[in-house]
């Protein structure tokens, strides 16, 4: 009772019964003094059943206080089946708003950290594996004795090992705006023989000294940013070429209907296993097949985040014949 008074609400409730109380007894006292009994035991009997409900409210307000309490220090297990009737069951439906709402937020900040943390692992990985070998390079490069030939091979394979850093670093840069939402991609209507044209330009040279066949069929237009389907566009065309033999053939094919536009990409490779299939667009994936390849399992993570952002589609799959298939639709904006 002493903890209920100290609320200045409930003083002051209490004090307004006992003012209307001592009005009720005064008045039966001056009307006939043989009622000042029964109005004194009936004002006291309402007065305490007025205090007894405030303070049993007062006992649920302060249970769910404590409630609140352990939800915010950790406690999982807080359940608010017991508040269920009248202002106590409004208080507790919008408590428990609030609790299901904070146990999302706690969850996806947990996720978060440990995508984080994996992913900060994964990135130093992957530097610190070409780091290794430019450290190697370096201290061979410092050999007095050794000849051009041998020294001209290293730098060569020095310029590649940075070229390689470079192009993570820069990836990954993407990644991290497309993730933060930064980029807005700005559509513009180009013909799609011209948009695989500019895609596959960066991989011409290196195809051509891979023996590999290039062949590109295409019609109609497309609207699209188009830098960045360049990017998405051009990441599966060099991951086909890196998992397609010398003297093989990479296919681009692009056409156009009412509903979407439609590029598919196809390679004369061995196609993707069975088990990497389901992975192959996640982050720093990396395929049984192509631990030799020396690549880092982020390109066609960052051209499905490309395509999906453009209101399109990805998916890759086996060709019946042999190689992979990537098809890619960039849906209408009316659909």
């Amino acid at each position: 009772m002493r903890d209920l008074l100290r609320n200045t609400e409930i003083k002051l409730s209490f004090g307004i019964y006992v003012f209307l109380s001592l009005l009720a007894v005064g008045g039966a006292f001056l009307y006939d003094r043989r009622l000042l009994l029964p109005a004194l035991l009936l004002c006291a009997v309402f007065t305490f059943i007025h205090m007894y409900c405030i303070y049993i409210r007062y006992k649920r307000i302060s249970k769910i206080s404590a409630d609140i309490d352990r939800i915010l220090h950790g406690d999982d297990s807080i359940r608010f089946e017991n508040y269920s009737e009248g202002d106590i069951g409004l208080l507790q439906s919008e408590i428990y708003k609030m609790t299901v709402r904070l146990r999302e937020q706690q969850s996806k900040l947990t996720e978060d950290k440990i995508y984080l943390a994996d992913s900060l692992a994964d990135i130093s990985h992957q530097i610190r594996t070409p780091l290794t070998s430019i450290n190697i390079l370096v201290s061979m490069l410092s050999e007095p004795d050794l000849t051009y030939d041998k020294r001209e091979q290293l730098i060569h394979k020095l310029y590649g090992l940075l070229s390689r850093i470079d192009w993570l670093i820069t990836a990954l840069l993407k990644m991290s705006k497309l993730d933060a939402g930064t980029i807005k991609f700005h559509s513009e209507d180009i013909s799609i023989r011209d948009l695989l044209e500019k895609a596959c330009m960066p991989v011409r040279v290196p195809m051509e000294l891979r023996g590999q066949e290039l062949i590109i069929e295409a019609e109609g237009d497309i609207s699209c940013d188009v830098a960045w389907s360049c990017e998405a566009i051009g990441n599966i065309v060099k991951n086909c070429m890196e998992h397609t033999p010398d003297g093989g053939k990479i296919t681009v094919c692009g056409k156009r209907n009412t509903l979407f536009s439609e590029i598919v990409i196809t390679d004369s490779g061995s196609g993707i296993s069975k088990d990497d299939l389901p992975h192959i667009f996640e982050r720093f994936y990396k395929g049984r097949t192509s631990e030799d390849k020396g690549g880092f399992g982020i390109g066609l993570a960052l051209a499905r985040m490309i395509v999906t952002g453009q209101n399109g589609t990805i998916k890759a799959e086996n060709a019946s014949g042999g190689g992979a298939v990537f098809t890619v639709r960039f849906y209408e904006s009316t659909v």
